[in-house]
C-alpha cells in the first residue's frame, strides 16, 4: 500500500513513517522542514506545505492512504497562524485526496477538542465540543477534525484518532520540556485531590493509526468517526511526571500550587504577553492550567471494538524504555564532548 504522511519530521509523523516502512508499505512524507533522520529512511520524503494545494495534491498521486498529522500544536500564538495550518491546511488535505482518489484519510487529532475546561473521568465519543475554548489550538483542531469527520463519504472513508499526551524514546516536546522546567526550578504542579490523567506511549499512538487504516478498508463501522487513544491507566499527574523526572535523573517533586493560584496566574501572564512588552511563547496560559488542574482519562471501548487496537506498551514498560533510550543519549552527548 502506498501512504502520505503530512509531519513527518514531529514526533509522532515520524514513528508511523518508520513503522509504515518496517511493514513494507511505500511511503511518502510531507513536511515543511528538512530533517536529517527522515531522509536517511527509505521512500519519498518531500518540502513543502499543507498551505498550498497544488504541490500538495501533486504528492498524492497514486496514495492508498494519507495520515494527516501535520498541526501548528503551540499553546499560543496569531490566530491566523492557528487557523491557516489546522483548518486552511486540512481543508486542502479533503481536497487533495478527493482530486486524487485516494479512499483513506487518517487525521490525528486530540481529546483537547472537547475539553471543556472540566474533568474528564472516563468520557467517551459521545463527549461533544464545547460552545469555546481557552486556546486557539483546540479550537482549530475540532474544526479540522469535524470537517474531516464530516468529509467521510463513499469514495474517501475517513477516521479521526485522539491520543492523549503522547510520549516515548524521541519525543522532542512533552518529556524533554517537562525536565528542561524541572532542571531550572520552573516546574511546578497544581495540588488538587483526586486528579488523574492517562497519557499514551508512542507505539500505541502508532498502532492505533494503523489499526486505523487497516480498518477504514475492512469495516465500515469506524468511517467518520472520531477515537480516544491512550494507555487505559488513569495515574495522578504527579506520579506521572516525577516518574519521567526519574528517567532524567532529577529528584521528585511535590504538587504545592492551588488551583485558585494558578487559574490567577495564567489569566494575568496571558494577558501580559498580548501587549507588546512580553514576546515570544508565555510559560503558561488559562488552557495550559486547566489541563494541568483537571482529570484526562478516557473510556476506550470504541477503540477496542472498531479498531480492534488495544494499547500493547504499559506505562511500566515504556518507562524502561525512555530510562533506556535517556541514558544511551547521556552516554553518546559525553563521548562525543570527550
Amino acid at each position: 500500500m502506498k501512504c502520505l504522511i503530512t509531519g513527518a519530521g514531529g514526533f509522532i509523523g515520524g514513528q508511523i513513517t518508520r513503522r509504515l516502512l518496517e511493514e513494507g508499505h511505500q511511503v511518502v512524507t510531507y513536511q515543511r522542514g528538512k530533517y536529517p533522520d527522515l531522509l536517511q529512511l527509505e521512500g519519498t520524503h518531500l518540502q513543502g506545505s499543507i498551505d498550498q494545494l497544488g504541490p500538495l495534491s501533486d504528492a498524492m498521486k497514486g496514495v492508498d492512504t494519507v495520515f494527516h498529522v501535520a498541526a501548528l500544536a503551540a499553546i499560543s500564538g496569531p490566530t491566523d497562524d492557528f487557523h491557516n495550518a489546522n483548518v486552511e491546511g486540512t481543508r486542502n488535505i479533503i481536497q487533495a485526496c478527493r482530486q486524487n482518489k485516494v479512499p483513506r484519510l487518517v487525521f490525528t487529532s486530540s481529546p483537547s477538542v472537547v475539553f471543556s475546561g472540566r474533568d474528564q473521568n472516563g468520557i467517551d465519543e459521545s463527549e461533544p465540543y464545547p460552545d469555546s475554548y481557552l486556546a486557539d489550538y483546540p479550537r482549530t483542531k475540532a474544526i479540522a477534525e469535524s470537517e474531516v469527520l464530516d468529509a467521510n463519504s463513499s469514495e474517501l472513508a475517513t477516521i479521526s484518532i485522539r491520543p492523549h499526551l503522547v510520549w516515548g524514546p524521541g519525543d522532542r516536546h512533552l518529556y524533554p520540556r517537562i525536565v528542561e522546567r524541572a532542571k531550572n526550578g520552573k516546574l511546578k504542579l497544581v495540588h488538587r485531590n483526586g486528579m488523574k490523567i492517562d497519557a499514551c506511549y508512542i507505539d500505541n499512538a502508532v498502532d492505533a493509526h494503523l489499526c486505523a487504516m487497516e480498518s477504514l478498508r475492512t469495516n465500515p463501522n469506524c468511517r467518520g468517526k472520531a477515537y480516544f487513544i491512550s494507555n487505559e491507566e488513569p495515574t495522578p499527574p504527579e506520579e506521572l511526571i516525577n516518574q519521567f523526572l526519574d528517567c532524567a535523573g532529577i529528584s521528585p517533586i511535590r504538587p504545592s500550587i492551588p488551583p485558585s493560584l494558578a487559574y490567577a496566574a495564567g489569566w494575568i501572564i496571558e494577558a501580559l504577553y498580548r501587549t507588546p512588552f512580553f514576546s515570544g511563547e508565555p510559560p503558561v496560559t488559562r488552557f495550559v492550567v486547566h489541563q494541568q488542574a483537571t482529570s484526562h482519562w478516557f473510556d476506550l471501548t470504541a477503540a477496542k471494538r472498531d479498531l480492534g487496537w488495544n494499547p500493547k506498551i504499559s506505562t511500566a514498560e515504556g518507562l524502561k524504555r525512555l530510562k533506556d533510550y535517556h541514558s544511551g543519549q547521556s552516554s553518546i552527548a559525553e563521548s562525543i564532548s570527550s
